[in-house]
């Protein structure tokens, strides 16, 4: 919670939920100081994620969760809440203090990503010099020879991982402990006792992905590849060898003794045998291009091998996952992108990061590629944040066309409106751009297919349709991509469309969309408070809330009755409820009663609320107060609840009356008389003009 004084009370001040929440998501107006997107926590439809501009907090009306701007950022970027705090303070430009975390745990795991993030940006340093020295010649003519000037490849920060096993432990061991440069992902190891027993193969790893030439073959680029450590090829093995193709624990890359390896990283018993061979680089003689963050933040690499030889390993290398590091979650250039695809409202998907470079680097800036593995559902939901609208263009050969069907798939399901750009048999982006040039590149653009244009030329070409057989294999190919479209209306057109274009009945298509249709499932998650909640409860709830405001007021007393010169809701509100108990076996009994008894310290309203679903009950109503709050609506509210109170009583009576055997005969009286006096009270005129609300 914070506290005025509190640095995070500071920087709650001074924070813009719209604006931090809008970096994550897309947010449109809806309402006076409501903004609306789709809830980036769970996959929906329809937008029913809320940022509250005033009061400053989130809801999502569909899974419940709901916060302050720092849940929100720790949420999003699974990160700790010191860590969050001192992000959203650096957005803002704020100085920071010292961090302080809440468990020992908690310290340990956000020093491990401090500690992890410093290494990768260190390491880019170390790579981008190499590129700059007498060693780096080879990788910086393969650049040239890719088409990459000096500027996209300084703003890309790629750069050169030396032939050498240690160059960059040696760097970096000063700095950082073994544990932190074992979990960085950039370096390989083998314990002693492997070494033993498997001495002699070499460090090797092996791509997921094919095989790409450079005039547009690709070899794992953008679609995986991963590494396959193997152990390190043992002292009497090594002189003649590539130095980056083993770890030799010496600084001239000359085999040692067991001490020496000992002293360039591993540790010893006291039998003095090492336990741990000297850790190496994982990355040799390569062209690195580093992986960003969408904050920009150096996350892991990309390594293009300049080798030719068998044991150089895949031609594309990728870090693997790390405590900074999930690959199904990172879209390659999204840092630089993302203010470009929301400026014009759509992202080029490429499959490969050199691709992805070289159409940035020809002009067209709202270009984004997956991060060494297939494109995946959390990278859809990512893309979707910034837009709804894609172009993919993905290679056209065999498993081109394949990953660009998953993808399609994965974008339907997101409510993508998608377009695929296919180009000519033998080009992928990068070989189009530096072939035919930005210009053709840009026509090409503007006439890509609509998805399902694309879809059914696919299925005819597969499919001849010229038999029954061919048909049929064609509408079941086409089937799964119709039914992830969300709208029967447009399921129909499509039918109709398909239909024609494959000579096949409609009647028929349609009936089979239909058995589709009952296979598809849809839940809407409401919180069964939200639904039990009455327009009057929402109003009193909403004037308790009007008494904390993110901005702290000045003293303000009440008559004693209740009745002031100047309307004070909240003043109201309070002395209706504590005087009469109307919130008494309300759904919003315990949020009333946490307002109702909330310390006058306590700022920020969403503090408040003892329980989450009390939370997310106050977020939910606040998130819906578009209609001003005056004292005929407060008045009429508590009229309401009284006549809500009175009913509720003259029931209970009721129910005491019908099971009244055995009851003293002067007990039956007072409830007689008890009944005559509720009723009595509840035909009173003044209470009838409550018994309807204004329209909310």
């Amino acid at each position: 919670m914070a506290n005025p004084g509190d640095f995070a009370y500071t920087v709650k001040q001074q924070a813009d939920i719209v604006r931090i929440v809008g970096d994550y998501v897309k947010l449109k107006k809806a309402g006076a100081q409501n903004y609306s997107g789709l809830c980036p926590f769970h996959g929906e439809k329809t937008a029913s994620f809320s940022v509250h501009a005033t009061r400053q907090f989130y809801h999502c009306f569909g899974c419940g969760v709901s916060g302050d701007v720092f849940s929100f950022v720790q949420k999003i970027e699974n990160i700790t809440f010191p860590e969050a705090l001192r992000l959203v303070a650096q957005k803002l430009g704020i100085p920071q203090p010292k961090a302080s975390y809440a468990t020992p745990g908690e310290a340990k795991e956000a020093r491990l990503r401090a500690q992890l993030l410093e290494v990768h940006e260190r390491a880019v340093g170390f790579f981008q010099e190499c590129l700059r020295r007498p060693e780096g010649a080879q990788a910086r003519e393969y650049l040239a020879g890719r088409g990459l000037e000096e500027k996209t490849i300084a703003e890309f920060r790629i750069g050169y991982a030396p032939d050498s096993g240690f160059l960059l432990r040696d760097r970096l061991r000063g700095e950082f402990g073994e544990e932190v440069l074992r979990g960085s992902g950039l370096f390989s190891w083998k314990d002693s006792s492997q070494m033993s027993s498997l001495g002699g193969q070499h460090d090797n790893s092996r791509s997921l992905g094919s095989g790409r030439d450079d005039s547009g073959v690709k070899n794992g680029e953008g679609r995986g590849a991963a590494s396959k450590q193997q152990v390190p090829r043992g002292p009497s093995a090594a002189r003649n060898d590539n130095p980056g193709d083993r770890p030799s624990p010496a600084r001239n890359d000359k085999p040692g003794d067991d001490a020496a390896e000992a002293d360039n990283g591993g540790s010893t018993t006291n039998d003095r045998r090492p336990t741990t061979v000297a850790m190496y680089s994982k990355f040799r003689n390569r062209v690195m291009f580093p992986i960003t963050s969408e904050a920009g933040k150096v996350i892991a690499f990309t390594g293009r091998t300049l080798s030719s030889d068998e044991k150089a390993g895949p031609k594309y290398l990728n870090s693997p996952e790390t405590a900074i590091y999930s690959k199904g979650r990172v879209l390659f250039n999204l840092d630089l992108a993302k203010e470009w695809v929301r400026k014009f409202d759509y992202a080029i998907l490429v499959e490969g990061q050199m691709d992805c470079i070289s159409v940035y680097a020809a002009g067209f800036h709202n270009v984004i590629a997956s991060s060494g593995t297939a494109f995946t559902e959390l990278q859809a939901k990512l893309l979707g944040r910034f837009s709804k609208n894609a172009v993919v263009n993905f290679d056209p050969d065999t498993a081109g066309a394949k990953a660009t069907e998953r993808t399609l798939g994965l974008l339907l399901e997101e409510e993508f409106q998608i377009k695929v750009l296919t180009l000519e048999q033998g080009f992928d982006p990068d070989l189009y751009i530096r072939r035919k040039g930005k210009d053709a590149y840009s026509a090409a653009l503007k006439h890509s297919q609509k998805y399902f244009d694309y879809l059914i030329e696919r299925a005819r070409t597969q499919f001849p349709v010229r038999s029954a057989e061919g048909k049929d294999k064609a509408v079941n190919y086409l089937l799964p991509h119709i039914q992830r479209v969300p709208s029967r209306i447009v399921r129909d057109e499509l039918a109709q469309e398909i239909a024609q274009k494959l000579g096949i009945d409609s009647a028929v298509l349609r009936q089979e969309l239909r058995h589709v249709a009952t296979t598809r499932s849809a839940t809407t998650v409401k919180a069964q408070a939200e639904m039990q909640v009455t327009d009057a409860e929402r109003i009193l709830i909403r004037a308790l809330a009007s008494a904390r405001q993110m901005q702290v007021g000045g003293e303000h007393l009440s008559a004693r009755d209740g009745a002031e010169k100047e309307f004070d809701p909240a003043r109201q509100a309070q002395f209706a409820l504590e005087n009469e108990s109307l919130h008494r076996g309300l759904a919003t009994e315990s949020l009333a009663e946490a307002l109702l008894n909330a310390e006058p310290e306590i700022a920020d309203v969403m503090e408040v609320p003892r329980s989450e679903a009390d939370r997310r009950l106050l977020a939910s109503i606040l998130l819906k107060e578009d209609e001003e709050l005056t004292a005929e609506r407060l008045e009429g509210a508590v009229r309401a609840l009284r006549r809500m109170h009175l009913r509720r009583r003259l029931e209970q009576v009721q129910r005491e009356l019908q099971s009244s055997r055995g009851r003293e005969p002067g007990q039956l009286q007072v409830l007689l008389e008890e009944k005559m006096r509720l009723k009595r009270a509840l035909m009173d005129p003044g209470l009838a003009d409550g018994g309807s609300l204004p329209a909310a």
